[in-house]
């Protein structure tokens, strides 16, 4: 079992929380879904197979080495994405399998972020998020230009980053701040 602090964290408008069994259709239907699975590796199987991935995750979650969230809108608990945390060794932590649905409030992408960020910073205590994005997934390069994310490097498929916990602590007002503005993103 997680220790507790990893379980669930509160936003503004979003929840995170621990991926169950229970959570496979959801899951399933997303990764499979076209619109939102072009740029994150092919899944195959069935709603039974991604249960028992799950199962199988909770062993590397009780063990610290990763984190599978349901990213849900505090306001009615109605999930509108995903996001993992793993690769989790020394002062690191790496973070993606990022998916938001239709359901998804505005300003969801900067929110969901700011909780993975909150997570594998404040609540794991590390230092350096490393990363990849798709090359030709042009909306998530730039919000992570825009986050302050450093580009690292990039081969044939995918653009590398990393992000510090400095930088992260020293942005985190203003995120907070236009997370809580009434203006749409």
């Amino acid at each position: 079992m997680p220790q507790p602090n990893l379980a669930h964290i509160d936003g503004v408008s979003l929840s995170l929380r621990l991926a169950q069994p229970q959570d496979a259709a959801y899951i399933h239907a997303l990764r499979m879904d076209p619109t939102y699975n072009r740029h994150l590796s092919a899944v195959t199987g069935t709603v039974e197979d991604q249960a028992n991935w799950i199962r199988r995750y909770k062993v590397r979650e009780a063990e610290g080495s990763e984190y599978y969230y349901v990213i849900e809108r505090r306001l009615d608990a109605q999930a509108c994405g995903l996001v993992r945390l793993y690769d989790i060794t020394g002062n690191q932590f790496t973070w993606g399998s990022w998916i938001l649905d239709h359901n998804k409030p505005p300003k969801a992408a900067l929110e969901s972020a700011v909780l993975i960020y909150q997570i594998g910073f404040q609540r794991l205590g590390k230092n350096l998020s490393v990363f990849d994005v798709r090359g030709d997934n042009a909306r998530t390069l730039a919000f992570h230009a825009r986050f302050g994310a450093v580009e690292t490097g990039k081969d044939n498929k995918d653009v590398f980053f990393h992000y510090r916990a400095e930088q992260f602590a020293a942005d985190f007002e203003g995120h907070m701040a236009a997370l809580k503005s009434t203006s749409l993103e």
